[in-house]
């Protein structure tokens, strides 16, 4: 009677031991996806989390961090055939021409966007020229042709936070912080799985997530109006 249960008995244990083992295999693999995923991300993410982490401290005390801009101011006449794409420019209300633009790349050192728009006041054009850490304009007279060029460099510390805020940076800038931002989102999700899947032998593990979750929410409820 004993064997029969034990004969009887084996292939149910044999089947139970295959599925943990299966069970394990599997839990094993996605493991070591997460793993994957999680390298890659803060591989790929490094350098932009330390900029981006660096520029949150300095901009969260810009007050208290001394900046000494530099501007330069240059001035200029253009040719008289400028003159006329000027005042063509006036009259139909166009972006700044292109023959201006070279000229002013050129002869004043001044980089205008293609198609920047112009400002008209009278005679005299206006073009913003805002950039990463810095500002500058140039102006120049449909009648005369005196041009004007300014240029303010506030320095590298502030073309750094410039580019943590995504200010006057550009098409290409922008899509990189949102490709940046969703490695971040893999790196955190990855990172949380990971913390799921070790929990169970490391008991501080959920604390300290709750931690960092109460920390900013109280300061905000109670400090923040």
């Amino acid at each position: 009677m004993a064997v029969t249960e034990l004969a009887g008995g084996k292939p149910a244990v044999d089947e139970a031991k295959a599925q943990a083992k299966r069970k394990a295999q599997r839990r094993a693999g996605f493991l070591r996806l997460m793993l994957k995923w999680h390298w890659i991300s803060a591989a790929v993410c490094l350098i932009g989390m330390l900029l981006f982490a660096v520029t949150g401290i300095t901009l969260n005390h810009a007050g208290a961090i001394e900046a000494s801009p530099k501007t330069v101011e240059r001035r200029g006449q253009m040719p008289e055939p400028l003159i006329a794409a000027a005042k063509t420019a006036q009259t139909s209300q166009r972006a700044l021409p292109e023959p201006i633009r070279a000229w002013l790349a050129k002869e004043m050192d001044v980089r205008a966007p293609k198609g920047a728009p112009i400002e008209w006041s009278d005679d005299e054009a206006y073009v913003a020229l805002p950039r990463p850490g810095g500002d500058g304009w140039v102006t120049f007279d449909a009648a005369t042709g005196e041009v004007a060029h300014e240029n303010t460099n506030r320095g590298a510390l502030a073309y750094l936070n410039d580019l943590h805020k995504g200010r006057n940076t550009g098409l290409a800038w922008s899509l990189f912080i949102d490709i940046f931002a969703v490695g971040c989102v893999v790196f955190c999700v990855t990172g949380l799985i990971l913390l799921q899947l070790h929990a169970h032998g490391r008991k501080i593990t959920w604390p300290l997530v709750g931690l960092g979750l109460a920390v900013p929410l109280i300061l905000a409820l109670i400090f923040i109006h």
